[in-house]
């Protein structure tokens, strides 16, 4: 093929391209917390939670696993913001560290059913027929068994422990990803600007990596952020079943599980991580709402 040829080539297919939808900018995106203001919530309450995993051995007040059998079990006081727990140590500085644990494994989890969701997601809506068929059959398998008991048998087969919660509920996000994605293709494939890239021999990773993915992209991110709550709440799930994050790591589904034995006699101890989940979710969700809003054209305007 010709340079000319080449460049006529490559014209059209940006001119094939041209209906990308645009992601937001920093400037819409504030104008979006000005109008929307559970977006602002979210966005603010999601800034905290990254400031204490970046900032997390500056903000404690000591560090997570300080055992001090003088103290045990006190009530929030100014020393001990949030109380301190059976051993004495102090649960702001547990729920600050914990946050870095929470925030390290769903990021691995999400990473992974990334990997292996969009993908398989894309293929499937992408080539139809029998490929479609396969991986379609094996995630309704898969979203046949619940969440946490999926993630359990996986649990069974690798061992308790971070890494292995990593993996459990990577895999059982899979099914999620792929589905959006394969919903998201769809819904593209079938425009004018793949019927051009297709009259003018363009490859299928071309077609598929070059002109669609970029439109599948608000779709996915949405996705990636409700992805994360629920990777936050599988976490702690697993870790309050001693499952995920084993003591004496800070995790607040373990502190949960402690704080359970002490309800009536030292409600903070399952007070504090309780709220530190509700308020990381919800911020999550929030975020996810007015992401998936910004990414509609319909709603930017």
């Amino acid at each position: 093929m010709t340079a000319k040829h080449q460049a006529i080539r490559t014209g059209q297919l940006r001119g094939a391209g041209a209906r990308k939808r645009r992601l937001p900018g920093i400037r819409e995106i504030v104008r979006a917390a000005g109008r929307w203001k559970t977006f602002t919530v979210g966005v603010v309450l999601l800034v905290v939670f990254l400031v204490c995993v970046a900032l997390a051995p500056l903000l404690a007040p000591s560090a997570p696993n300080a055992v001090d059998y003088s103290q045990t079990l006190e009530a929030p006081t100014l020393s001990h913001p949030f109380g301190t727990d059976d051993q004495g140590r102090d649960v702001l500085g547990r729920v600050i560290h914990g946050t870095r644990v929470s925030f390290a494994i769903a990021l691995i989890a999400v990473s992974l059913a990334v990997l292996l969701g969009i993908p398989a997601g894309l293929a499937a809506g992408f080539f139809g027929s029998w490929i479609d068929a396969a991986i379609s059959r094996l995630l309704e398998a898969l979203f046949a068994f619940p969440v946490i008991l999926m993630a359990i048998a996986v649990l069974a087969i690798l061992g308790p422990g971070e890494r292995s919660a990593m993996v459990a509920i990577g895999v059982v996000a899979v099914p999620e990803f792929a589905r959006v994605a394969r919903a998201a293709m769809i819904a593209e494939k079938e425009n004018e600007y793949v019927v051009a890239a297709r009259a003018i021999g363009c490859t299928s990773a071309r077609i598929i990596f070059r002109a669609i993915l970029p439109n599948t992209l608000g779709p996915v991110l949405v996705v990636i952020s409700l992805g994360f709550a629920f990777a936050i709440l599988n976490e702690t799930a697993l870790s309050y079943l001693s499952l995920g994050a084993q003591p004496p790591t800070p995790s607040w589904g373990a502190d949960l599980a402690t704080g359970r034995r002490y309800l009536f006699d030292a409600p903070w101890l399952a007070f504090f991580p309780g709220m530190a989940i509700f308020c990381l979710v919800l911020a999550l969700n929030l975020a996810g709402d007015g992401l998936r809003d910004l990414t509609d054209p319909r709603r930017r305007r």
